[in-house]
C-alpha cells in the first residue's frame, strides 16, 4: 500500500475525488430524471416548456446520455483506483457528452430557458470540455505508468 502512496502523484487524488463528486451529480441528476422525471425537473425550476422538450427526447439519446454520466463515473472511480481503464471510461464518456451536445446545439435545440436558469444554457459545453480534460488526464497519467 505504502509503494502504490509513494509512486502515485499528488494531483490524481486530487483530480479523482473531485471529478467523482462532480460525476456522481451527473449520476444523480440522471437517476432522479429517469425515475422522478417531471417532478423533479419541476423541483428543479424548469418550466413546462423545458418539461415538454426532456418528454419529447427520442429514446436513442439516453444511449449518449448513459455513456456521458456513467462512462464518467466509472472513469472517476478506476483513476482512484489507479486502473488505465479509465482512459476507456472516460473516452465513452467524452463520446456521450459531444452527442448530447451536438443534439442539443443542432438536432434539436430546447427552447430558452427560464431566466434563472438562463446560464445553465452553457452547461452542455462545461460538460464536454470537463469530459475531455479527465480524457486528457487519464490519458496523460495512464502514459506515465501511473495507471497500471
Amino acid at each position: 500500500m505504502s509503494d502504490m502512496l509513494n509512486k502515485t502523484p499528488w494531483h490524481l487524488w486530487v483530480v479523482g475525488a473531485v471529478s467523482l463528486l462532480w460525476n456522481a451529480f451527473g449520476g444523480y441528476d440522471f437517476t432522479m430524471s429517469v425515475t422522478q422525471g417531471e417532478t423533479y425537473w419541476r423541483a428543479s425550476g424548469m418550466d413546462q416548456a423545458m418539461i415538454d422538450y426532456y418528454h419529447a427526447m427520442p429514446g436513442w439519446m439516453y444511449g449518449p446520455w448513459i455513456l456521458g454520466v456513467w462512462g464518467a463515473v466509472a472513469g472517476s472511480i478506476l483513476l482512484l483506483m489507479r486502473n488505465r481503464l479509465a482512459v476507456w471510461a472516460f473516452g465513452l464518456s467524452f463520446i456521450g457528452a459531444v452527442v448530447s451536445l451536438a443534439y442539443g446545439k443542432f438536432i434539436n435545440p430546447p427552447p430558452p430557458p427560464p431566466a434563472e436558469l438562463a446560464m445553465m444554457s452553457n452547461m452542455p459545453y462545461v460538460i464536454v470540455v470537463i469530459a475531455a480534460l479527465l480524457l486528457w488526464y487519464a490519458w496523460s497519467q495512464a502514459k506515465r505508468g501511473v495507471l497500471r
